[in-house]
């Protein structure tokens, strides 16, 4: 475990709905080859935070890497409508083009 993982959770700890900390912790964890502690964060924060439209696009690349295409397509598809929601064009676009590589 880095040091990075070991503060982010610290922080974590003092402020556990903390959607940056969140994030920033599952990329840590990609980082450091645990996909799967990764996926459970990253689900979790959605879950509970689904406006955070950043991390759809980590989340389905994951699920991608790991060969569950359906779960990346849907949730690409799920970030697209929140990032659709937000008015948030550049994140639509990510995951749209990102979608449309896997769907055609």
């Amino acid at each position: 475990m880095t040091d990075r993982i070991t503060k982010l959770q610290s922080f974590l700890e003092q402020r556990p709905q903390d959607a940056f900390l969140q994030h920033a912790l599952a990329l840590e964890w990609i980082k450091a080859g645990n996909d799967g502690e990764a996926r459970r964060l990253f689900e979790k924060l959605l879950t509970e935070t689904p406006g955070y439209v950043g991390s759809y696009y980590h989340l389905a690349k994951l699920l991608e890497r790991q060969g569950d295409v359906a779960g990346a397509v849907d949730w690409y598809e799920k970030g697209m409508e929140q990032a659709r929601v937000a008015g948030d064009r550049h994140a639509y676009g990510e995951l749209h083009s990102a979608w449309e590589e896997l769907t055609f």
